[in-house]
């Protein structure tokens, strides 16, 4: 039966370069998810979009003596380049610039405002004597009052996630001079997030599917208990507060950034000469999935159900698979430490299904996981050239050259053929229950065991010595391990989709792999093949020394 499937992704700030950091957070596991569920037939949407109303393109900003609109299009146009490149499936990739999002958020303002789930109310913000100005939440830092990390931000912090307000930091100081703020009174509108605490504590408690960091962490929120918080900011750069006398204020970047899920939403069905089309995606049977790191779990498992609660018919999220961290040959991503490795400089470099694989086999869905050019040079020549991609192009060279270029005639299997073929099944099962799930690291592993099993079967079978006897039987080997190798082109193509859409044409199949449905296509005897091409390229291992002194470089020149 078909599905209907929305899935979110983390919008990012439109203010530098992604990196494998955020690759592997949020954006290729949603990827996956997506292309297993068009693959198997089901409707699915996935949109995201370039958030362009974060203090952090501010910043940017000034420090580049650009408007924060020229910032944010330079960004948002290398996100669109790198999509494409990467293979990243968005059925639209916006931003928080349009018209339609400015329409959409100020709707969900105006309605909550209407029940009262918004109020005016005057706060005591910092404000810099120095720079003339409030400060927004990335403007400030300070200590956090719940864990003690000392570059606390005034809305969160990044080491144990807590949202916070900037008053509530200790040794608060300004971002930008660094002299101390002092707090001014300042008119705003707050949500009544604490209207939602038993209700969202209710529904918590009840996504037993939810990764235990999720639930865990969400629950022990709602049990410190909710407060209100500022939805408005003294700023001149986002989207206007929809009433009189607000004219120099903005809406907060965090209360309509997770309206651009609804909005994308909106904008897609637009495009698609049905506007009305996105309440599939957004009322009755659908299932919500958010994919975000783990900094983000409170936006989407308490506020932004809270704002939807108060706005009233739509759906909550079913899941929100959120991604621990990856660190970098064992340090975190950092900016200004310059260690990282950015998806533009990965892909003017490499090919992206390596990548892809390797993010997948070692994703960080419920621990921090490393990545280190060591272990990506050995995972591809290790596991993509010399275990699936050896499979692949020694059976497809084999009958290539042997069989008139075509798939053979199928003669009977023995036991030990039929074994293997069952274990092919088996696998497209188990590979799309753990994808059903978000494990993927589990559903790769799964996925590359077939392959070794396959190798195991034709060392053993050794159809290029069977062939002097028995052309029959060493046709039936073939036929296995290619029936195998379809399989394998269909249960790694959410993971690998380019190499599995060379793989499909290899075979002799035409169209979009993607068409075929998530079955294991048999090749027809007498099938032409393509002539074999090795899907992967081994790596020298003098790659590793280069990125590894380019990273020590780049970071000795910001000490």
């Amino acid at each position: 039966m078909t599905q209907r499937i929305f899935i979110g992704v983390a919008w990012p700030y439109a203010n530098g370069p992604l990196h494998l950091g955020h690759i592997a957070g949020a954006y290729l596991p949603s990827d996956i998810f997506a292309r297993y569920h068009r693959l198997k037939g089901n409707e699915v949407l996935m949109v995201s979009g370039s958030d362009q109303h974060g203090t952090p393109i501010t910043i940017r900003a000034e420090q580049e003596g650009k408007t924060p609109k020229q910032v944010a299009a330079y960004y948002h146009d290398g996100f669109l380049q790198a999509w494409d490149k990467l293979g990243i499936s968005f059925d639209l990739f916006t931003s928080t610039e349009t018209d339609n999002h400015k329409e959409v958020a100020q709707d969900v303002f105006r309605t909550l405002l209407e029940k009262n789930y918004i109020y005016k109310d005057t706060q005591s913000l910092p404000y810099c004597e120095s720079c003339k100005r409030f400060l927004p939440d990335r403007y400030v830092e300070g200590e956090c009052p719940n864990c003690g990390f000392k570059n606390s931000r005034g809305d969160q912090c990044d080491e144990c996630g807590k949202p916070l307000n900037a008053s509530e930091l200790k040794n608060l100081h300004c971002n930008i001079c660094g002299n101390t703020p002092q707090f001014v009174e300042s008119d705003h509108y707050l949500l009544r997030l604490s209207a939602f605490n038993d209700k969202l504590s209710e529904w918590v408690k009840k996504q037993t599917h939810f990764r235990k960091n999720v639930q865990n962490f969400s629950a022990r929120l709602l049990k410190e208990g909710l407060h209100d918080r500022a939805i408005t900011r003294d700023i001149d750069w986002g989207i206007p507060v929809p009433v009189p006398d607000f004219e120099s204020k903005r809406l907060y970047v965090w209360f309509e950034a997770v309206i651009g899920y609804l909005s994308a939403s909106k904008e897609w069905a637009k495009s698609t000469g049905n506007p009305d089309k996105w309440q599939d995606f957004w009322t009755g049977d659908c299932k919500s999935y958010y994919f975000i790191g783990k900094d983000n779990i409170p936006f989407h498992t308490v506020i932004w159900p809270a704002m939807l609660m108060a706005y009233g018919q739509l759906n909550l999220p079913y899941d929100v698979p959120s991604n621990e961290h990856l660190t970098l040959e064992g340090k975190q991503f950092s900016t200004s430490r310059n260690w990282g490795v950015s998806l533009q400089y990965y892909l003017d470099k490499y090919a992206p299904d390596p990548l892809r694989y390797m993010l997948s086999i070692n994703m960080p869905e419920t621990s921090d996981t490393d990545f280190s050019w060591r272990e990506y040079v050995r995972r591809n020549n290790d596991e993509l050239v010399a275990t699936y991609g050896n499979l692949v192009h020694r059976v497809l060279t084999f009958t290539y050259r042997n069989y008139d270029e075509q798939v053979p005639e199928h003669p009977e299997y023995d036991g030990l053929s039929i074994a293997l073929l069952d274990e092919a099944k088996k696998t497209l099962q188990t590979v799309g229950n753990l994808l059903e799930q978000c494990k993927f690291r589990a559903a790769t592993r799964e996925a590359m065991a077939l392959a070794q099993k396959a190798n195991q079967y034709l060392d053993e079978s050794a159809p290029w010595k069977r062939i002097k006897e028995d052309r029959d039987a060493t046709a039936a080997i073939l036929c296995t391990v290619i029936e195998v190798i379809s399989c394998l082109k269909t249960v790694l193509y959410p993971f690998l989709p380019f190499s599995s859409q060379k793989l499909h044409n290899l075979l002799g199949f035409e169209g979009n792999l993607q068409d075929q449905g998530w079955t294991i296509q048999i090749p027809e005897s007498g099938q032409k093949l393509e002539k074999p091409e090795p899907l992967f390229t081994k790596l020298d291992d003098d790659v590793i020394k280069e990125e590894v002194d380019i990273l020590a470089q780049g970071q000795k020149e910001t000490a």
